[in-house]
């Protein structure tokens, strides 16, 4: 599962369908899926955070496809997503997903940060991506509140994924230990419905 042969306990592991959910404390840019996602801003040219440090571990090639979608598209906004190579990573490519800044919940962040995910899977889908590690996205310097945007994340992926019928695997990358206990009670509540 996981790289450098470390397994993600039972509590880590939900299925959706055919497909599988996984929760991993870890750095994304040493996911070995097919590609992980970068919570990127609409200039796309790097930043602090998952975008930095993605960056930094992809090298400059990651940068110089995301100057070229900006030159051909503009920013990319809120609730859309880009994709490019995966450069030095051990990733084969980068979904550059643009989350919502938190305003107070009142300038429709819940439904932009849901059109993120799905935006996310989109692209992966399209691109035949069958692994994919999300980081928590919008939850660092936009502020989106970390409990509401796990729920989120959690529910969008699982339902698009569900029905499925190529299994694929979602990894969700937390960073801390305060998110990791949100998405585990996210699958603890998943799997005693299902079970």
């Amino acid at each position: 599962m996981g790289h450098h042969g470390r397994l993600a306990d039972e509590s880590h592991i939900a299925t959706a369908g055919s497909s599988t959910l996984v929760l991993l404390r870890d750095d994304i840019t040493l996911q070995n899926t097919d590609a992980i996602v970068n919570a990127a801003n609409s200039g796309l040219l790097g930043g602090g955070g998952v975008d930095g440090a993605i960056h930094r571990a992809g090298g400059p090639e990651i940068l110089r496809q995301c100057r070229e979608i900006r030159a051909g598209s503009g920013r990319c906004p809120p609730g859309a997503a880009v994709i490019t190579g995966g450069g030095n990573l051990p990733a084969r490519f980068v979904i550059h997903a643009v989350g919502p800044v938190w305003h107070g919940g009142s300038a429709n962040e819940r439904e932009i940060l849901r059109k993120t995910y799905d935006a996310c899977l989109t692209l992966a889908l399209s691109n035949d991506i069958r692994s994919l590690s999300f980081p928590s996205i919008s939850t660092g310097a936009y502020r989106f509140p970390a409990e509401e945007a796990a729920r989120i994340a959690f529910v969008t992926v699982r339902q698009r994924i569900e029905p499925l019928s190529e299994p694929m695997e979602i990894r969700f990358i937390v960073f801390s230990e305060y998110d990791e206990q949100i998405y585990r009670q996210l699958f603890a509540e998943y799997s005693s419905q299902t079970n």
